[in-house]
Order: structure tokens, then C-alpha cells, then sequence
């Protein structure tokens, strides 16, 4: 054992072990930044329209998501994961906007992209509007974007962690939650997409007061228009 105190063995240990630790804060660093982070497409008008929804009947109707907005407009989050707190958190403030949008005459509406047992009725509760189901995750696209578990080494992260837990916000680990999603307004009939959130990292949260700026520039349609 007398090579613990080689001289070269000692320093060859320090070398490695200081190379793990400059690789450590590396990788760390890097996580922190949006170099990796995959850049949304903005959806357009036409590729939403055109997007096939479910009801969650016990016999589905199928239509297209232009119905939604057609003739009010519409505020529609893509939930990431309904059992997971952070989206919990998301649908209760949107939630919170429901007597505005009441007035505004603008309805509120999820999209999900899964049905796990009973994931979707234990998210209603925080989610005040009508859900449906996005069985081929077009809400999530045109160009699907992933965070992994890289995501768990961004302090952006774990802050929406700590924001949600101390919200009184609890989850479960149910279904998939990789594949980042978004908050939509959309004015009614061609008048465009009004307001694209697509979530950065978990726990990116839209902003409430761009939600309710969009929702008030929406121009319902009239029987004449339509």
C-alpha cells in the first residue's frame, strides 16, 4: 500500500479528481443555458384548424380544433402532464381568469395528449374549462420539443419546483412528460393566433396579464361574418 503515498499517485488522483469536478460544473453550466434548449416553431392559423381533438365522453366525438375558437375565439392550453403540480399550478392561475374571460366572452379550453386512468378528472379540479384529447400531440408541434433529465440540473427548474410546492401544489409521476407544451390564444374565426406560449423548461409558466391582452383584442364573429 505504500504507493498511496507515491508522490505521482497523489497527484494523478487530484488531477482526476478535479477533471470530474471542472466536468461537473461544465455540464452544469452548460444545463443552465438555452444553448441545447430546441427552438419552438410558431404554429400557424391553418396547421391548428386542421388538428383532430377528442371529447372524453364515454362515446368520443372527434372535430376539428378550429371549432373551439371558430366563433368566440379561445385561451387553450396544451398541458404537459395533468398529474404533474407544475401544470397543476399553470391551470389554476388560467383558471383564476375565467371570470374576466367570462366577460370577455372568450372560453377556456385544455388539450391533453393522453388518457391515464384518472389523470384527467384528478386535473380538473385545478382547470376550469372544457378538455379534450390530442391523441396525435399536434398541439405539442408543428416540431415536438423534449426536455429531459437535463432539465432537472437548471436552476430555473428547480426555483418553479420550490414556487409550486410552496403553492400547496402536489403531483404524481403518472403518464409521459417529456414533450413540453404550451398556452394559445386564438381569436375567432381567421383572425390568427393572438398569443404563442411554448413552455421553455418545466415549469415555464405563461404570463397572465399577456393572456388576458390577448383575450381582449379577440373580435367575435357575427352571424354576417360567418
Amino acid at each position: 500500500m505504500s504507493f498511496l503515498l507515491d508522490p505521482s499517485f497523489l497527484s494523478g488522483m487530484w488531477s482526476i479528481g478535479a477533471g470530474a469536478l471542472g466536468a461537473a460544473a461544465l455540464a452544469l453550466l452548460l444545463a443552465n443555458t438555452d444553448i441545447f434548449l430546441s427552438k419552438p416553431q410558431q404554429a400557424t392559423l391553418k396547421y391548428l384548424e386542421e388538428i383532430d381533438l377528442k371529447t372524453l365522453e364515454k362515446e368520443p366525438r372527434t372535430f376539428k380544433a378550429k371549432e373551439l375558437w371558430e366563433e368566440k375565439g379561445a385561451v387553450i392550453m396544451a398541458v404537459r402532464r395533468p398529474g404533474c403540480f407544475l401544470c397543476r399550478e399553470e391551470a389554476a392561475d388560467l383558471s383564476s381568469l375565467k371570470p374576466k374571460l367570462d366577460e370577455l366572452g372568450v372560453p377556456l379550453y385544455a388539450v391533453v395528449k393522453e388518457q391515464v386512468r384518472t389523470e384527467v378528472k384528478d386535473f380538473q379540479p385545478y382547470f376550469k374549462g372544457e378538455i379534450f384529447l390530442d391523441e396525435k400531440k399536434k398541439f405539442y408541434g408543428p416540431q415536438r420539443r423534449k426536455m429531459m433529465f437535463m432539465g432537472f440540473l437548471r436552476l430555473g427548474v428547480w426555483s418553479n419546483f420550490f414556487r409550486a410546492r410552496s403553492g400547496g401544489f402536489s403531483g404524481n409521476l403518472e403518464g409521459e412528460g417529456f414533450i413540453l407544451g404550451g398556452v394559445f390564444v386564438v381569436g375567432s374565426g381567421k383572425q390568427g393566433i393572438l398569443l404563442e406560449h411554448r413552455e421553455k423548461e418545466f415549469g415555464d409558466k405563461v404570463n397572465l396579464v399577456s393572456v388576458l391582452e390577448a383575450a381582449k383584442k379577440i373580435k367575435p364573429q357575427t352571424s354576417a361574418q360567418g
